[in-house]
């Protein structure tokens, strides 16, 4: 019986690369940003508040990011019967919003990008644009 298993972790160096990245495709679509990047733990790693984005997507980036990681899958596709349950049972921290990427290396979720200030698809877009970049 093992005891331990081996883990693959996001760096440092990954997060600011995946916040560049997306800071750059959030530029290019013209439409600036809340930016979150989490580890596998939902720990916050990064984060950017472009330039004109919205306040209060700070805070709902980073759900969304979180929400990714600890689902595994990218948020906003819970059932709706389900997604009030969540977010009172995390207190807050789940959202069923638009936005939120796993970032998933060789089959393991190493964390989670979150992206906040546009429509929902416009979050999702940019999110997927920057784990493709960065992880290609």
């Amino acid at each position: 019986m093992a005891l331990t298993r081996p883990a693959l972790k996001l760096t440092q160096d990954a997060a600011l690369a995946l916040v560049q990245a997306a800071a750059e495709a959030a530029t290019a679509m013209g439409v600036p940003q809340c930016i979150a990047v989490v580890d596998e733990g939902c720990n916050l790693l990064a984060f950017l508040r472009m330039d004109g984005a919205r306040v209060l997507s700070i805070d709902s980036a980073r759900r969304k990011a979180e929400t990714a990681a600890a689902m595994g899958k990218p948020s906003g596709a819970m059932h709706a019967e389900v997604e009030i349950k969540l977010a009172i049972a995390s207190d807050g921290r789940m959202t069923n919003l638009k936005g939120g990427m796993p970032i998933i290396v060789e089959g393991q979720v190493v964390g989670g990008i979150g992206i906040g200030s546009g429509t929902g698809d416009q979050d999702r877009e940019i999110a997927a644009a920057a784990i493709a970049r960065v992880f290609g």
